[in-house]
């Protein structure tokens, strides 16, 4: 891979296919842990942990034990057991490093196995088109743009919390507004590539 398909396939991970805004993948995280920056910063540099080596393990799985030995229907099961592995080893080594960050996370960190994304695109780069290095790029791009859009979401919400907002639109109503404009600006990405 040259350099300009590595900035391009990381450029559109971040931006074009964003796994939230674009996809629609990881919207419980994405709403429940974003109403403070800090909580946001942690469960986005957990998720990117997670999403990469989840991913990159997955590849590698699927690649030469699943397709080779014809059990590709077995691959729902092996990719949520690795993202289970990982995100136990997340939890204790958040709950060891860091209590605070482990508190203000709550359910939220156990939920990153269940978490749509993770699962989501250990599938899509779990395919014949993506390369190990592809793979690799992918992944860890796709969840920076989950941090990034998480840490811009945040960030918004903290605003609107001193905001003037009719009560009908506090909370939910008005983070799910912010989410749909969010994603209509991150479409307008598409021209620039």
């Amino acid at each position: 891979m040259t350099l300009g398909e590595i900035l391009t396939l990381a450029f559109s991970a971040i931006l074009l296919q964003n796994v939230v805004l674009s996809r629609f993948l990881g919207i419980c995280p994405f709403m429940g842990v974003s109403s403070k920056r800090d909580s946001a910063v942690g469960m986005g540099l957990a998720v990117i942990f997670v999403i990469t080596l989840s991913s990159v393990v997955s590849w590698v799985l699927y690649t030469y034990i699943l397709k080779p030995f014809d059990i590709v229907y077995m691959r729902t099961i092996v990719f949520i057991l690795v993202i289970a592995s990982l995100v136990q080893i997340i939890e204790m080594f958040t709950k060891k490093v860091s209590p605070t960050l482990y508190k203000s996370l709550g359910i939220y960190l156990p939920l990153i196995t269940t978490n749509c994304a993770v699962l989501g695109l250990a599938t899509i780069v779990a395919t014949d088109e993506y390369t190990f290095l592809s793979a690799l790029i992918y992944s860890f791009a796709s969840a920076v743009g989950f941090l990034f859009v998480m840490y811009i979401f945040s960030t918004l919400r903290e605003k609107m919390k001193n905001a003037p907002i009719p009560d009908g639109f506090k909370g939910v109503p008005i983070a799910m507004i912010t989410a749909g404009i969010m994603a209509m600006i991150f479409a307008r990405f598409a021209g620039v590539i």
